[in-house]
């Protein structure tokens, strides 16, 4: 239901659950000062880590989409600032419970000859 090709940006300060389309992208705009309505897909916390919102544009109204845990705690990236980018195989991971944080890729490498 969620768009692959979507930006996730994830407010990282912990958010009243009850808030809903109207309080998360007012959210958006004064707390991220980024556009709600610019299609990209914005997460949001509450502070017991169990609860998740994601919010986006989609093409003609917002979608808003929640999930709560029955037992344990979504691995939050540890990060400063008030709001972090990831991707959505990031996503993906935090909802199945993996702790992004840990995740290590390959580093990028550059070439000058092909042998």
């Amino acid at each position: 239901m969620i768009p692959n090709n979507l930006k996730v940006f994830f407010y990282l300060k912990p958010v009243d659950m009850r808030k809903s389309i109207n309080g998360l992208s007012i959210m958006v705009v004064d707390q991220l000062e980024m556009d709600a309505m610019s299609g990209q897909l914005f997460l949001f916390c509450n502070r017991y880590k169990d609860k998740i919102k994601a919010l986006y544009w989609d093409k003609n109204g917002f979608c808003l989409w929640y999930k709560r845990l029955e037992k344990g705690r979504f691995k939050i990236p540890e990060k400063y600032g008030d709001h972090l980018e990831i991707s959505m195989q990031e996503l993906i991971y935090l909802l199945d419970g993996v702790d992004i944080n840990k995740l290590k890729r390959f580093k990028a490498e550059k070439y000058s000859k092909i042998y």
